[in-house]
């Protein structure tokens, strides 16, 4: 184990900056003059002994007087003085608050025996009637008080160590083994003291690591040698603010409340207490108890399990003890209801809620349970077909008359608590749409033109035009034309269908009319005329006495 320079260095900053931390934070908590602090409760470290002012108890001056073992480890270094030595070291500590303090270390340390190694193996007593080593060391201490007992701390010291010539006893030539020497010396670690009474306590233990830098007088080079500090002694407390007579507390005395005071059977209650009076140095043990559910905790706060409770008022009981008197024990006690569990709630409706037969309709239940308890959902109706398991469901009604059908929600929760509701869907049988029907259309005359009197003439033509555009307008709808002849004339059959083809020759070729969607007759009316009728789609043509023409 190696440390520089640089290492101590850092490490000494490091100790001192924190120590320059915790006084600024002290010198902060409370600046003189200001306003009181709000109160604390009886469980704060305010409650503590010595506790008024931040530095009350703390000794101003510490004197430690003890005995030291110095060891050196791990293994001996190159001109290490300091192999196995037993002595005593004194320390006085200025503290400037309750955590930093400035400590100024001496200590004496003799050699009882010097052990040679290499050709001459064996060990040789010395002559110890002087002091052989004598430390002198200064440096920071960080105490951490907490106004008990037991003051752990650690610190850092720097300073040098002088060693005396160690010489051989009953030696006439060549008696000093090792000559005098200084070297620097520093110390890191720390201790634990037991307070017994304001001006006096033990050091328990002090532990410390010792950097030497001694001469090897084999080789005349300057190196490190890593050593370990064992002290253990009496510590005499000096000056300080005392800190406030401490009263007797007064007896224990206890509260506890529930929260909420009244649920239903299932629901948690958190339960707390408040306990007045506590020796903050002893330890408090709670327990709990009802008579109705089943309390768990073990400290200020737990919680009531009342599933297994039946509805009923019930009380909790606390118990906080800090010992066998009667003063070191308190009860306290809290009054909570389990009421019975409500029933849901259902609401039930329909949409549409009038359908026509063969359409189905959505059925919705609206389920509600006061603990929000699970909810089983289910259907019946009067008519129709309904099943389902959510909280919606369809309504068959294919073949049902016109007529009402009372649809009923309900729902169950996990205790078989029930509630139903109704709706009602109206069915109404379709009404039938009007059949479409033929129409009769303008006529075209042929009774003009005596030399010509199958011709369509400019007359008819207008009226043609007036039907193609009836037949645009209406592009499923056909029509059939009816030619027909005078009795008067001769081959009136052929001039009936010769009228009735010129007709439609002109719809097709002139106006584009789909020659499928024309149908042509010879029709038995006395009349040199083609008559017209539109059939929609849908419709029927009556053809009586009517002839088609291929």
């Amino acid at each position: 184990m190696r440390f520089s320079i640089g290492m101590i260095a850092k490490a000494a900053c490091a100790v001192f900056l924190m120590s320059a931390f915790i006084i600024y934070a002290e010198a902060v908590v409370e600046p003189a003059g200001s306003m009181p602090s709000a109160p604390v409760s009886e469980h704060s470290t305010a409650a503590m002994p010595y506790s008024n002012g931040l530095n009350k108890g703390v000794p101003k001056f510490e004197l430690f007087v003890g005995y030291s073992y110095l060891r050196a480890v791990p293994t001996y270094a190159d001109g290490n003085r300091l192999v196995w030595l037993n002595g005593g070291s004194t320390s006085l500590a200025y503290n400037f608050n309750r955590h930093l303090g400035l400590v100024a270390d001496f200590g004496a340390y003799t050699n009882s025996e010097v052990r040679f190694t290499g050709a001459y193996t064996g060990t040789v007593d010395v002559d110890n009637s002087n002091t052989a080593v004598l430390s002198y060391l200064f440096g920071p201490r960080l105490s951490f008080r907490n106004h008990k007992q037991l003051t752990p701390f650690v610190q850092a010291l720097f300073g040098g160590v002088h060693a005396n010539q160690v010489a051989l006893k009953n030696c006439t030539t060549n008696c000093i083994v090792l000559p005098k020497d200084d070297s620097f010396a520093m110390t890191a670690g720390g201790g634990l003291d037991f307070r017994i009474h304001r001006h006096f306590a033990l050091r328990l233990i002090q532990a410390e690591y010792l950097m030497t830098r001694f001469t090897s007088y084999t080789t005349g080079v300057t190196g490190t040698q890593n050593d370990m500090r064992l002290s253990s002694g009496i510590v005499f407390r000096f000056g300080g603010r005392h800190g406030p007579e401490i009263p007797p507390l007064p007896p224990l005395s206890y509260s506890c409340s529930v929260r909420p005071s009244s649920v239903f059977a299932g629901e948690p209650i958190a339960v707390s207490g408040t306990a007045l009076n506590l020796d903050p140095a002893r330890t408090a043990v709670y327990t709990w108890s009802a008579d109705g559910g089943t309390v768990s905790g073990t400290s200020e706060s737990a919680n009531i399990d009342t599933k297994a409770a039946v509805p009923g008022t019930y009380t909790l009981k606390g118990h906080v003890s800090q010992g066998d008197k009667a003063a070191d024990n308190a009860d306290c006690t809290a009054p909570y209801a389990v009421k019975a569990p409500e029933p849901p709630t259902v609401g039930c409706s329909a949409s549409p809620s009038t359908v026509i037969s063969g359409d189905p309709s959505i059925i919705t239940a609206l389920g509600v349970s006061p603990q929000n308890r699970p909810l089983t959902y289910s259907y019946s109706a009067t008519s129709g077909s309904i099943n389902g398991s959510a909280p919606t469901a369809n309504l068959a009604t294919v073949g049902l008359p016109a007529g009402p059908i009372t649809v009923t929600c309900t729902v169950v929760d996990d205790i078989n608590q029930a509630a139903s509701g109704t709706t009602l869907v109206t069915v109404a049988i379709p009404v039938a749409a009007p059949k479409p029907v033929t129409g009769d259309l303008c006529s075209i005359h042929f009774d003009r033109d005596a030399r010509r009197p199958v011709r369509v003439n400019n007359e008819g033509k207008a009226c043609l035009d007036e039907i193609a555009l009836n037949m645009q307008r209406n592009s499923d709808a056909k029509l059939a034309i009816i030619g027909n002849a005078a009795g008067t004339e001769k081959d009136g059959k052929k001039l009936a269908t010769q009228r009735a083809v010129n007709t439609k020759a002109y719809l097709v070729g002139e106006k584009g009319i789909d020659s499928s969607r024309v149908a042509v007759y010879v029709g038995s009316q006395d009349a040199k005329i083609a008559s017209t009728t539109l059939i929609p789609a849908g419709a029927t043509l009556d053809t009586t006495g009517d002839t088609p023409v291929d």
